[in-house]
């Protein structure tokens, strides 16, 4: 990399209607290992939800970036998060992706930690000759530097110095409670969860979880098989959404702080959603307008890498770079703790149907963005152009939508399905960069914006 000004990657002149973004964002070994650090290892990341804890010494591995992470339920009911790497010479204290152990023994040399993180045995200790100094040290594992939750989903950062979660959030606290308070006892995953890895970059999931622009041009056979279960073939019972009356309706974006964002659509088959049946008592609870935007479709990205979509069945998905080429998908299927067997039955229809590797969408996208990789590797690429769509109906600020929730969105968007805006993009990259120039220049990342 020969300049450490970010704003050669990112092209940011919304004044000149100018939005585009430098393919080494997506090629650039160097810039890659840079985002490690600066990007994954400087601000929240998604961990864990609530109701995979449900019980003291429960525990999860996970990651953020490429540094692997244990969260557990301590005796006490405290969720902790450490580094999954044992003191002694740094080796995975579980290899078990969940499960519940009131001790997690490394297997290398047999150290062994509790559901705190304490350290409670080193094998052989006394016959070890340590020195002095040794036995002064802590052995204990290394805890995340922050842990916070909202609403169930639990959030770690690396670093201390990221404002308190719910800053981090926002005004983009409205969409993650549309999702979050959809059952009266708080939200789960469905059991098993789906894993796979495409062979491109990151930021390309980042994107295309936002993006209506591709669905017509890269989900051809979806929109095939649509065509003939309108005519009442094929498998009725995944009971997905017309996507031709949906091309009818009105629907926006939203830009927030931090690059979070948004992005929805009014619904014309309300009583395909699965939580229909509930509607009425998610009313009572939550109000009108909140039970209302419910049943609307809604995809967002927490940045940097988790999203939550509900456009035809509610889901959280991460996506973690394992290489500047090759990323690995972790996708579950949310659901309201308890919901009715029926609901919870149509609920994994639309989800398995779309949504599975094997779905109609999944396969699509990732070979989609293998294509993309290997454009994005020449030399010669200039800088992207697929920012665009809806710079001229993009306004500061929100909208008369926004007014009547009561959130200050950065920016917005309210228009036709047809604009298919790309401006949703925009807060991601701006926060990259943001991020990225902090790193290089040695600052805080928040300190600024507090």
């Amino acid at each position: 990399m020969q300049n450490n000004d970010m704003r050669l990657y990112v092209d940011d002149r919304p004044d000149d209607g100018v939005f585009r973004v430098h393919p080494a964002l997506f090629a650039s070994e160097e810039l890659f290992e840079l985002e490690q650090k600066f990007v994954f290892g400087r601000t929240w990341n998604f961990l864990a939800i609530d109701s995979q804890l449900p019980k003291p010494n429960d525990f999860l591995s996970t990651w953020i970036g490429k540094t692997p992470v244990l969260v557990t339920r301590d005796a006490k009911n405290k969720v902790n998060a450490f580094l999954n790497a044992c003191r002694h010479k740094g080796a995975s204290v579980t290899r078990t992706e969940k499960g519940n152990s009131r001790y997690h023994v490394c297997p290398y040399h047999g150290w062994a930690y509790d559901a705190t993180g304490k350290n409670v045995d080193i094998k052989d200790r006394k016959a070890g000759c340590y020195s002095e100094n040794f036995e002064k040290d802590s052995h204990d594992l290394v805890p995340l530097a922050k842990v916070e939750s909202y609403k169930g989903l639990i959030f770690g950062s690396l670093s201390p110095d990221v404002p308190p979660l719910e800053e981090f959030l926002g005004e983009f606290r409205f969409f993650l409670d549309l999702a979050l308070e959809q059952g009266p006892n708080g939200m789960e995953f469905v059991p098993g969860r789906a894993l796979y890895t495409y062979d491109a970059n990151w930021k390309l999931q980042m994107d295309n979880g936002l993006d209506m622009y591709h669905l017509t041009s890269t989900h051809t056979s979806f929109m095939d098989v649509q065509e003939k279960r309108r005519a009442g073939m094929g498998n009725q019972d995944a009971q997905q959404f017309d996507w031709q009356k949906r091309f009818s309706q009105e629907g926006g974006m939203f830009q927030f702080k931090h690059g979070h964002s948004a992005i929805w659509l009014n619904q014309a088959e309300v009583s395909k959603r699965p939580v229909y049946p509930s509607i009425g008592e998610i009313r009572a609870r939550v109000g009108d307008l909140r039970a209302d935007w419910m049943l609307k479709m809604r995809n967002t990205v927490v940045f940097p890498n988790m999203q939550i979509a509900d456009a035809t069945s509610l889901l959280l998905r991460t996506f973690r770079p394992l290489a500047v080429n090759r990323t690995e998908m972790r996708v579950y299927c949310l659901a309201p703790i308890g919901e009715p067997l029926a609901q919870r039955a149509h609920r994994l229809r639309q989800f398995e149907d779309f949504f599975n590797p094997a779905g109609f969408a999944t396969p699509d996208d990732t070979v989609t963005y293998e294509d993309c990789q290997r454009g994005l590797g020449s030399p010669a690429f200039p800088l992207l152009q697929g920012y665009s769509r809806g710079m001229t109906s993009t306004v500061p600020g929100g909208n008369h939508v926004s007014d009547g929730f009561g959130i200050k969105p950065v920016a917005s968007l309210i228009g036709p399905f047809d604009v298919q805006a790309e401006t949703v993009f925009h807060p991601g990259y701006r926060e990259w960069a943001r991020l990225m120039q902090t790193g290089v220049e040695g600052r805080k990342p928040y300190v600024e914006q507090k």
